[in-house]
């Protein structure tokens, strides 16, 4: 009988412990294998909303902020990271004080009191201070500092200079930003105010920023500094917010309110090809002179550069970023290879803005490119379904990606082609895809097979051959739309 049931007690503590060895806490990853950036964003946890309450001084460009992200957790979970460059002072999961440390260039890693078991809901602290122009991630600093403020604006790499994060566009979340500046100053941000800006003590003003919809953490921005500000609604209601830096000369100014204040008329337009507007909120933010070199599809309310109103008014420019926000910012990539996806799509909202306006038929600016592209140019010998992160903002993305477009409108007609477009931002309001299942949409829709089509456009790195009489027939006169367009893309590729 003894022998009987010490064997008995044996087996049940073999049968009792296996359970714990299986569901062993586990670290979360520094990284979610991203093929560009393997090390951007982290595994183990998925962000719903953060809150991010912030005070900056220009003059010291000084940052102090404490953030709150609520998540949940993906496993069982020993420690996970977050991206962030500053210092931290403090970490809290859960109510309770957190261990943490940083690794590498941009990880915090934090391990909390008690570990989290899969599913289980985390509420993380952190506070942090620091001067984020003096830090540097991924070979440079993203913080840019303008006379009267700075700007947080930057892809794909940004949060890491004013929040700690997700950072990756595949986890999306909710956010309410919160900033105190010197009186005088504005601070601009995404989405709606919940509240107009409030007086604090010592000369100090707090703005307030929520945006209602899921937001990719390179998309979320921060602009301070003098700004002249207009509003206004939509024939639906939606907000309509513009700021341009009161340090613009007067001719920049006027073209860049000539173009910005048409926001509400162009994306109206892109409703009609696209879909419904997917947010709740309208605008864009014309930053001082000499500081952003390029354009930012910021979700609601992009920024824009002056540099692209020095000759006049550009409305160009205003298509492209707000064509993001269905093709980028709604629809957001899964990973960064799949940029063509956001940029070919709002290149090619360019040439339907020029085809509906008389500057020059979509067909027209496509023969023009193919006719003058060398073909040994970097359009041609980079794939824009895996262009590489130096060709991350090239031709091939931006140009090659639109005639890819164009070519699979000629293939399968304008009915089928427009309800690919409107179909996929539908399918995938708020999330995230890949170009095979956008190739495997078109195919769906159309009835086609556009394997040769597709594998010739934007998976093989030469120029693709067309027996068109009209791509043979010479080089085109550059249509009417085509000097604004590529210069706007002169900048759009910094």
């Amino acid at each position: 009988m003894r022998r009987l049931f010490a064997a008995f007690v044996a087996t049940m503590i073999i049968f009792v412990g296996a359970p714990a060895a299986a569901h062993a806490k586990a670290p979360g990853g520094p990284g979610l294998g991203d093929d560009y950036y393997p090390d951007y964003g982290n595994s183990g946890y998925d962000v719903s909303h953060y809150d991010i309450r912030l005070r900056y001084t220009p003059s010291t460009d000084r940052l102090t902020g404490t953030t709150t992200i609520l998540a949940k957790a993906t496993q069982d979970l020993s420690r996970f990271n977050l991206d962030f460059l500053l210092d931290v002072s403090s970490v809290r999961v859960n109510n309770r004080p957190a261990a943490f440390t940083t690794q590498g260039e941009h990880e915090l890693v934090v391990t909390p009191a008690r570990p989290v078991a899969n599913g289980g809901d985390l509420t993380i602290v952190v506070q942090y201070a620091g001067v984020p122009s003096t830090e540097v991630g991924a070979g440079y600093t993203a913080w840019i500092r303008t006379p009267d403020g700075a700007l947080a604006v930057g892809e794909p790499e940004i949060a890491w200079w004013w929040y700690p994060s997700n950072d990756h566009p595949s986890d999306k979340a909710t956010f309410d930003v919160s900033v105190s500046v010197p009186d005088g100053l504005e601070a601009i941000s995404n989405g709606v105010q919940p509240r107009p800006p409030v007086r604090e003590t010592l000369g100090y003003t707090r703005w307030s920023w929520r945006s209602l919809k899921p937001q990719a953490t390179y998309l979320t921005f921060l602009a301070v500094g003098q700004y002249d500000i207009t509003t206004d609604t939509t024939s639906s209601g939606q907000l309509i917010y513009n700021a341009y830096s009161q340090l613009l000369e007067p001719d920049f100014r006027n073209a860049a309110q000539a173009s910005v204040e048409r926001t509400a008329e162009i994306t109206d337009w892109e409703s009609e090809v696209f879909g419904p507007y997917p947010f709740e909120a309208r605008g864009g933010v014309v930053t001082p002179p000499g500081t952003l070199g390029f354009a930012l599809e910021t979700q609601t309310r992009p920024n824009y550069s002056s540099a692209f109103f020095r000759r006049g008014s550009n409305t160009s420019v205003v298509v492209h970023e707000n064509a993001h926000q269905w093709f980028g910012d709604s629809v957001s990539v899964e990973e960064w290879k799949h940029i063509w996806l956001n940029e070919g799509f709002a290149s090619y909202a360019e040439w339907l803005w020029s085809e509906k306006n008389d500057e020059g038929t979509a067909q027209e600016i496509f023969d023009y490119l193919y006719a003058t592209y060398p073909a040994d140019a970097d359009i041609w010998t980079t794939a824009p379904a895996d262009p590489g992160t130096a060709q991350l903002f090239g031709d091939a993305v931006y140009d090659r990606g639109a005639m890819t477009l164009h070519q699979l409108r000629v293939a399968v007609g304008d009915d089928d082609f427009f309800e690919i477009l409107r179909t996929w931002a539908a399918t995938h309001r708020y999330g995230n895809a890949t170009t095979p299942e956008f190739t495997a949409l078109a195919e769906k829709i159309s009835g086609q097979d556009l394997d040769a089509l597709f594998s010739a456009w934007l998976y093989t790195p030469s120029k693709p051959v067309i027996a068109s009489v009209a791509a043979l027939r010479g080089a085109p006169v550059a249509p009417k739309s085509w000097a604004t367009i590529s210069a706007t893309h002169d900048l759009l590729h910094r």
